[in-house]
């Protein structure tokens, strides 16, 4: 199934990508999904809260930061969650970057993602994005490319 992403979508996740950089960015992809495609609507750039999150819910992880992890805090995933729903909307997907590393989904990535999102993962090389790859989840639990329409 296709995500559909605007341009200035595409170059709103990029630029946060590479102003975060040498962290890990990520945020929320809002819109809707029917049949055909997956539509963003809204992107939520989030603030890596790696640090603040880690030790609650990832204590094994603690040798990582922020440039090999991220997190997005609960309280703004609840505050996207009630916005999208007061705008007939849902979460579809959530994006973050790898300084320095390919777009591929590390096994964290696989192990904390849920089957309905696109991730999007970019590749940011020395401050700039050299891929935007989305990936989506198959029924066993791998990830496969997913076609982005930018549009």
């Amino acid at each position: 199934m296709p995500l559909l992403l605007s341009l200035s979508h595409f170059q709103k996740i990029s630029t946060h990508a590479e102003t975060s950089y040498p962290n890990e960015c990520c945020g929320l992809l809002l819109g809707e999904q029917n049949q055909q495609a997956k539509t963003v609507i809204e992107v939520w750039p989030a603030e890596n809260a790696w640090q603040t999150e880690a030790d609650e819910y990832w204590p094994e992880q603690k040798e990582f930061t922020e440039e090999k992890r991220y997190a997005i805090s609960p309280e703004l995933m609840l505050k996207a969650i009630k916005s999208a729903r007061d705008r007939n909307l849902s979460i579809i997907g959530i994006y973050h970057s790898h300084p320095d590393h390919s777009a591929i989904p590390s096994e964290f990535d696989l192990t904390y993602a849920w089957p309905e999102y696109s991730y999007i993962i970019l590749s940011v090389e020395k401050g700039k994005t050299t891929d935007f790859i989305s990936w989506s989840l198959d029924d066993n639990h791998q990830f496969q490319p997913e076609e982005i329409v930018k549009r």
